[in-house]
């Protein structure tokens, strides 16, 4: 499978290696492919990976990864081209961060609407799905914990896209959990501020979370 990251940075790096370290081709789309964070990147991640820009990314590929900050995710998808990205399959791996206040980041969206839902507008033909924004990218593949493998919450509009991103969770070593509609984005993000609040409070970022049944 071809595969587009709209993203250079630590996340989509970690996702796109994922990627091709099971086999799939990975273009890794960024605003300067001469950075010398893509040129290592590439070189460290083999021959199944290319850089380009977004457009060329979001072109490429046949599944997508929207790994931006939030300040810049607006812009990307513009300069990916909204055309490159119809009718594929969104995986948006974004939390709505704002660092205004300084210190620890505090949710830029929440109640009523989140960052999922604003991406689902901004790419209306598209099916996106949210997934790993709850986890730090060192654990995004084949996270190892004491406790068992944890596990990773989604949610999206459409059913086949969904299981198209639960199969990539399996196939990282995740256990899947679908929360319906791209409207529990709104459950996400805040869970992913959980995640962060408890790493700022420990200055430790080795913590996962899993949903315990009886």
């Amino acid at each position: 499978m071809k595969i587009g990251i709209i993203g250079s940075g630590a996340v989509g790096q970690a996702l796109g290696k994922g990627f091709a370290d099971l086999g799939h081709e990975v273009k890794l789309g960024t605003r300067d492919i001469n950075q010398e964070k893509v040129r290592t990147w590439l070189a460290k991640t083999g021959p199944r990976a290319t850089a380009g820009s977004f457009a060329e990314a979001a072109a490429f590929g046949e599944r997508l990864v929207l790994a931006t900050s939030w300040s810049g995710t607006e812009s990307a998808i513009k300069l990916a081209d909204k055309r490159n990205m119809a009718g594929k399959v969104v995986i948006d791996v974004t939390n709505p961060l704002s660092f205004a206040a300084g210190g620890p980041p505090t949710l830029a969206l929440g109640h009523t609407d989140s960052g999922g839902e604003q991406v689902q507008r901004w790419l209306a033909n598209s099916h996106v799905v949210k997934a790993f924004n709850i986890i730090g990218n060192p654990f995004m593949v084949n996270p190892q914990f004491p406790g068992g493998p944890p596990d990773m919450f989604i949610c999206g509009n459409n059913a086949e896209a969904k299981q198209s991103v639960t199969d990539i969770l399996t196939a990282f070593g995740w256990s899947t959990i679908d929360l319906g509609g791209i409207e529990s984005s709104r459950y996400l993000e805040p869970l992913a501020m959980v995640w962060i609040t408890y790493g700022f409070r420990t200055n430790s970022w080795s913590h996962a979370i899993k949903l315990l049944h009886k």
